[in-house]
């Protein structure tokens, strides 16, 4: 029997704001990002849910410091409604999602945010002083820095690349991938030699190779997940590993998730109820438990009986 089969989904929470950057913490809590809201909210392992910080704007990717402090994506927010999606046109749906930019914008920036609330600016720019479009996702690893990828911008028909960047808290945030076509999820393999990085409207999963923190030695176009939903059109938004070295990508358009083999195969495919799937991490005692945000729909679910237990120890916030 296929071990995926035996997954089961739960519903933990509902009536978020467009939930994003699932990060479950080591007292059975998961922290999410409130993209619609401007929030951050911890919601406990009884379900009672209580707003960490509110940073405004658009904070989107979340992950815990050495310090234990968060370290967030604040993409300089968005006007939220509901709208057709994917085109306005035969075979659409209609979805809370942005429908345009924010009438109170926030300079798009990596912020950190304290225990009890306080948030403030890492980097608004690059080493270089290139400054970040729209941060979107972002990963720790056990050297005290983190991986961001940067979304980019799109001003009417003129769309502004970005990549990838390796910053270190009070040290520098440099670039060390570009261009990528809309890089949205970001993760480390168990033994932290590889990043992985999904393409939204490509739909590819890339695979970078590193020497060490922030050291890209070679990289490759890992798969290509596939597309569904209305009018056969599909995106990818973020991901994590397990233990196993298996890759979870929140799936666009078909909505769900979709896991992929450190070889490229694709081993599974587990449909949600919303287009809008925009991110998983893993928690629970044993790590066996994934955590899957249903943006449109404003959902924290649950998918219990992972086969493989998820990779790295779970953080404490504050």
């Amino acid at each position: 029997m296929d071990p995926f089969d035996r997954l089961t989904v739960r519903e933990v929470a509902r009536d978020l704001a467009f939930p994003e950057g699932p990060t479950p913490l080591a007292d059975g809590a998961v922290l999410v990002s409130e993209l619609a809201a401007g929030r951050i909210t911890r919601i406990g392992a009884d379900g009672a849910r209580d707003v960490v910080a509110t940073p405004g704007g658009g904070p989107n990717g979340l992950a815990v410091l050495s310090d234990g402090s968060l370290v967030v994506c604040q993409n300089g927010g968005s006007r939220w409604g509901t709208r057709p999606w994917p085109y306005d046109g035969p075979g659409s749906v209609e979805i809370f999602s942005p429908v345009g930019p924010p009438d109170d914008p926030v300079t798009p920036q990596i912020q950190r945010v304290a225990a009890d609330g306080t948030v403030t600016t890492l980097f608004t720019a690059d080493e270089t002083g290139n400054p970040l479009k729209r941060p979107s996702d972002v990963c720790t690893d056990d050297r005290g820095g983190f991986y961001v990828t940067d979304f980019g911008a799109t001003h009417g028909r003129t769309r502004e690349l970005a990549g990838v960047l390796y910053g270190v808290p009070g040290g520098t945030l440099r670039e060390i991938v570009f261009p990528v076509e809309l890089p949205n999820g970001v993760a480390l393999a168990p033994d932290g030699a590889r990043l992985y990085v999904t393409e939204t409207r490509t739909r590819r999963l890339w695979a970078f190779s590193l020497d060490g923190p922030g050291a890209v030695r070679a990289w490759h176009s890992l798969a290509t997940i596939p597309s569904g939903g209305p009018i056969n059109f599909g995106g990818v938004d973020g991901c994590c590993v397990d233990g196993a070295g298996n890759i979870v990508v929140a799936t666009l358009g078909r909505g769900g998730i979709t896991v992929v083999s450190a070889d490229g195969a694709v081993l599974a495919e587990l449909p949600m109820d919303d287009p809008m799937t925009t991110n998983a991490a893993f928690g629970g005692p044993d790590g066996r438990t994934l955590f899957v945000t249903l943006g449109s729909s404003g959902r924290l679910v649950a998918v219990d009986g992972w086969p493989h237990e998820g990779a790295g120890h779970l953080p404490r916030f504050g």
